[in-house]
C-alpha cells in the first residue's frame, strides 16, 4: 500500500486574502465545495482577523457556516486562522475544529506583520492556544521566513528551530514552515530541516513553500527525502503576502498532487477534479491558474 502524504489545503484563507477584488461568501463556499468533492480532507477555511488588516477575509463567519458538514463523518477538517481571543471566540462559535497561529522567525517581518516582537507575539499566542485546548480545539502553529526574509535577508535555522519549539511548547500539534518570500532552494531546505529534525519529529512537521523562484516543488521533494509527510498548497497557486512585495503564491496543489502521485504517494486526491476547482475559482478572479500542471493539461486539450 502506498505511503500516504496529507495536503493542507490552504487556498481558501492564504491564497485569497491577498487578492484585490472582492470575492462573495457564495464562491468562497463554492471553491470549498469543489476542494471536498476532489478528495481534499484539509481545509484552512477563513481568517477570524480584524477586516480592517484583511479585507478579503470578511465573511468568515459566514463561510464557515455555509461549508458541506456531512463529509465532515469521513474526515474533511477545516480550520481558522486566529491571531487572538476575539479571532478564537469567533472561530469556536463558527463551528472550527482546528485553529492556528502564525509566528515569524525573524524580527523585522514580525514586526511589519503583527507589530509586535517574536517573543510579544508568542506570548499573544499563548492565551489563545490555552483557550483553544480548554475547548477541546487543536492549534497549529505557523512560522514565516524560514528561508529567508524580506527585510533581513537570511534566517538562520536556529532561529526558525527557537521559535519552533516554543510553538509546540504551548501545545501546538502541527508547526507548518513556511517560505514566505520563495527563495527557499533544496539545499537551504534541508540545512533548515536537518536541524528542525533534531529535536522535533518529522510527523509534526510540514512544508509551506511559496513558488516565487520556482523552487517550490523542488522543495517539497527534498522535504519528502528528508521525512516530511505534510505539506500546505494552494489550488491554483493563488496567494501572496501583503508584507513580503514580489512574492508569489504558495506552490499550486495540482503541482504537489502530481508530483506526489508520480512518487507513488497516496493523497486521496483526484488530480482532474483538483484542475477544475482552481479553473473555477480562476475564472472567478478573470485569470488563468498559475500552477503548471493544470496549465500543462489545458495545453494537451487544446493541442
Amino acid at each position: 500500500m502506498a505511503e500516504r502524504v496529507k495536503i493542507v489545503e490552504v487556498g481558501p484563507r492564504d491564497g485569497l486574502q491577498n487578492e484585490k477584488q472582492p470575492i462573495d461568501v457564495a464562491t468562497k463556499v463554492a471553491l470549498i465545495e469543489r476542494l471536498v468533492a476532489a478528495g481534499v480532507t484539509h481545509i484552512e477555511a477563513a481568517s477570524f482577523v480584524s477586516p480592517k488588516w484583511v479585507p478579503q477575509m470578511a465573511g468568515s463567519a459566514q463561510v464557515m457556516a455555509a461549508v458541506p458538514r456531512a463529509h465532515q463523518a469521513k474526515g474533511v477538517h477545516y480550520s481558522a486562522l486566529t491571531p487572538n481571543l476575539q479571532g478564537l471566540e469567533a472561530a469556536l462559535a463558527a463551528g472550527c475544529e482546528e485553529v492556528a497561529v502564525f509566528g515569524a522567525a525573524s524580527e523585522s517581518f514580525s514586526r511589519k506583520n503583527i507589530n509586535c516582537s517574536i517573543a510579544e507575539s508568542l506570548e499573544r499566542f499563548r492565551s489563545v492556544t490555552e483557550a483553544a485546548q480548554a475547548a477541546g480545539v487543536r492549534v497549529r502553529g505557523y512560522v514565516s521566513c524560514v528561508l529567508g526574509c524580506p527585510y533581513e535577508g537570511a534566517v538562520a535555522p536556529a532561529q526558525v528551530l527557537r521559535v519552533a519549539l516554543q510553538l509546540r511548547e504551548m501545545g501546538c500539534h502541527e508547526i507548518s514552515l513556511g517560505d514566505t518570500i520563495g527563495r527557499g532552494t533544496p539545499d537551504a531546505t534541508r540545512r533548515l530541516l536537518e536541524a528542525c529534525l533534531r529535536e522535533l519529529p518529522a510527523t509534526m512537521l510540514a512544508g509551506h513553500y511559496h513558488d516565487t523562484w520556482g523552487m517550490a516543488v523542488a522543495n517539497v521533494a527534498a522535504s519528502l527525502e528528508m521525512g516530511l509527510r505534510t505539506f500546505d498548497s494552494s489550488v491554483a497557486g493563488l496567494g501572496g503576502c501583503p508584507y513580503a512585495a514580489g512574492a508569489s503564491g504558495n506552490v499550486a496543489s495540482e503541482d504537489v498532487v502530481y508530483l506526489l502521485q508520480n512518487m507513488g504517494y497516496e493523497t486521496g486526491i483526484d488530480l482532474d477534479a483538483l484542475v477544475d476547482a482552481g479553473l473555477f475559482i480562476s475564472q472567478a478572479l478573470g485569470r488563468a491558474p498559475q500552477s503548471r500542471v493544470s496549465q500543462a493539461l489545458r495545453s494537451a486539450c487544446v493541442s
